[in-house]
C-alpha cells in the first residue's frame, strides 16, 4: 500500500505532491503551504470530529460551523501570514486499563483542530511512501485488526519462536522534539508549515488552572500527532530494525507496530536477546526509555506436543503476550493441532466492565427505553473491536456482566420496586441486548500451522 489519498478526499495538487515523494525517495519539499486554502481547510473541517471535547476556548463544532466560510477565510490569512499562534491545550486525564493510574489527553481548541487535520492533509501523502509495512497505526487503509492479522499470520509462518513485547514510558510526553525536527527535515522544510509545526509543538498546557509549556513531547488528543510520533518511530525504530538490525540477525524477524504500541519476533532465542539487550540503548539515544517492568522477552514458541497428543509437556509451556487489548497465546484448534488464540486483555476487559457499570450507576433513572438503546450501542462497539475468531467466551462473559450491571442499578432506581431476576428476564425479552458475535475473522488463511 502506497497510502495515496483517494481522489474524492484530496486536491489533485495533493495526489501530484504524493507522486512525487514516491518518485523521489529523500527529497525534501519546500513548498506547501500554498496547498493549504479555504477549500482543502472545508475538507478538514468535515473531517474533524464534531463531537469531541471543547478546548480552552470553549468553542464547539456547531457554533464555529455558523459562519463557516468566514471563519475558513480568516483562518487560511492568519496561517499563511504567520500570525496564527496555537492556543493552550486544555490536559484532562483519562483512566488506564489498571483502573488506578490516568493517561494525560490534550484537547485543542476546534479550529486548531482543523488547522492541524489541513497540515496533515498535506503532510501525510509524503510520509507514506516512506513508511514501511510493518506500521499500521493511524495510517490510511490500515487498522489494528490487520496488525493483528499480521502478527497471527507472522508467528503462524515461523511457528512461534520468541516475543518481545515493549513499552515506551511516557512516549508523547517525551518525545525529543530536537530529533524530530532532523526527522522532518528530511522530507519537509516549506518554512510556514516547519513554524506552524514548532509552534505546535511549543503550545502551552492548561492544566487545573495553571499554564505551563512543555520542552518535549507531543499532547496526545491532537490530531497531528499520530503522524508526528509515526515520523519519530519510523526511523528510531522501523528502519533501524528493518536495515541495521534484521540483516545481521541469524534467523526471520518481524515488527509489528501500531502507533507506539509494538512487539519484535524472532525465531531464534539468540537473535531475540540481542535485540532485547540492544534496544534500550537506541531509543536512549533518542530521549526514549523503556517500561523496565513491562518491557518483557517472552518464549513463545510453538508448544511441544505430549504423548497424549493433547498438551505441552512440563518445563515447555510458552508464555503469553498482550497488543492492541488482545492476549495471545497457544491452544489446541478443534482439529487437533496447535494455533495462536486471542482474548481481549484482562485490563482491557476489567476497564470496559467498569466503564459500562460506571454508566448504568449515572444514567439508571433515564427511561428503560432510552437505557436499552445507549447499552445496544455499547454492546456493538465492543463486538466491533473485539469481536474476533476465537474470542466468543470473552464476548460472551462482557455481555453478562453488561446485563448484570444493568440489573443491579435498575433494582436501585427505587426502595420500594424490587426488580427480581425473572422481572428483569421479562425486561430483556421487550429489550433485548445484542449477542455476542465475531466480527472479524482472523484465520483467513492456515500458516502452515
Amino acid at each position: 500500500m502506497n497510502g495515496t489519498p483517494s481522489p474524492d478526499d484530496i486536491s489533485p495538487g495533493i495526489q501530484r505532491i504524493a507522486e512525487l515523494a514516491r518518485n523521489a525517495p529523500g527529497v525534501a519539499f519546500t513548498t506547501l503551504a500554498h496547498h493549504i486554502d479555504t477549500s482543502l481547510l472545508t475538507k478538514a473541517f468535515e473531517r474533524t470530529r464534531k463531537d469531541a471535547a471543547v478546548g480552552v476556548d470553549g468553542q464547539t463544532a456547531a457554533e464555529y460551523g455558523r459562519d463557516l466560510e468566514a471563519n475558513l477565510r480568516t483562518l487560511e490569512g492568519r496561517f499563511k501570514s504567520g500570525e496564527y499562534k496555537a492556543p493552550p491545550v486544555r490536559r484532562v486525564h483519562i483512566p488506564k486499563g489498571d483502573g488506578h493510574s490516568t493517561r494525560p489527553i490534550g484537547v485543542p481548541t476546534f479550529e486548531d483542530k482543523v488547522l492541524q487535520r489541513a497540515v496533515v492533509m498535506v503532510m501525510e501523502p509524503i510520509f507514506e511512501q516512506d513508511f514501511l509495512a510493518c506500521s499500521y497505526g493511524f495510517r490510511p487503509g490500515r487498522s489494528a485488526h490487520q496488525a493483528l492479522e499480521a502478527l497471527w499470520e507472522g508467528l503462524m509462518k515461523m511457528h512461534g519462536g520468541w516475543v518481545l513485547e515493549v513499552d515506551i514510558t511516557s512516549f508523547f510526553d517525551t518525545l525529543d522534539h530536537g530529533h524530530l525536527r532532523s526527522f522532518l527535515d528530511r522530507r519537509v522544510r516549506d518554512g510556514v508549515i516547519r513554524r506552524m509545526i514548532d509552534t505546535w509543538l511549543k503550545a502551552g498546557v492548561l492544566e487545573e488552572g495553571s499554564l505551563w509549556y512543555p520542552e518535549a513531547g507531543t499532547p496526545q488528543g491532537g490530531v497531528i500527532s499520530p503522524l508526528l510520533a509515526n515520523i519519530y518511530l519510523h526511523e528510531v525504530l522501523d528502519t533501524w530494525l528493518e536495515q541495521q538490525v534484521k540483516p545481521r540477525l541469524r534467523g526471520e524477524a518481524f515488527l509489528i507496530r501500531y502507533a507506539d504500541d509494538f512487539v519484535i519476533a524472532c525465531a531464534q532465542e539468540s537473535d531475540a536477546r540481542r535485540v532485547f539487550d540492544v534496544l534500550p540503548k537506541r531509543f536512549a539515544r533518542y530521549g526514549l526509555s523503556l517500561h523496565p517492568e513491562k518491557t518483557r522477552l517472552v518464549p513463545f514458541g510453538r508448544p511441544v506436543v505430549a504423548p497424549n497428543n493433547e498438551r505441552p509437556t512440563d518445563g515447555q509451556r510458552p508464555g503469553s503476550f498482550d497488543l492492541l487489548g488482545f492476549t495471545h497465546f497457544w491452544k489446541v484448534s478443534r482439529k487437533g493441532s496447535w494455533v495462536i488464540a486471542r482474548k481481549t486483555a484482562k485490563r482491557r476487559f476489567a476497564r470496559a466492565v467498569r466503564k459500562v457499570t460506571q454508566w448504568c450507576k449515572t444514567y439508571r433513572h433515564l427511561p428503560v427505553e432510552d437505557q436499552h438503546q445507549a447499552l445496544v450501542r455499547k454492546l456493538r462497539g465492543h463486538f466491533a473491536y473485539y469481536g474476533i475468531t476465537g474470542n466468543g467466551r470473552s464476548l460472551a462473559a462482557f455481555r453478562h456482566q453488561v446485563m448484570r450491571a444493568w440489573c443491579t442499578w435498575l433494582r436501585r432506581r427505587s426502595q420500594r420496586a424490587h426488580l427480581s431476576w425473572d422481572r428483569f428476564n421479562r425486561l430483556l425479552q421487550r429489550y433485548p441486548l445484542p449477542p455476542a458475535r465475531v466480527v472479524h475473522s482472523i484465520y483467513r488463511r492456515a500458516a502452515n500451522p
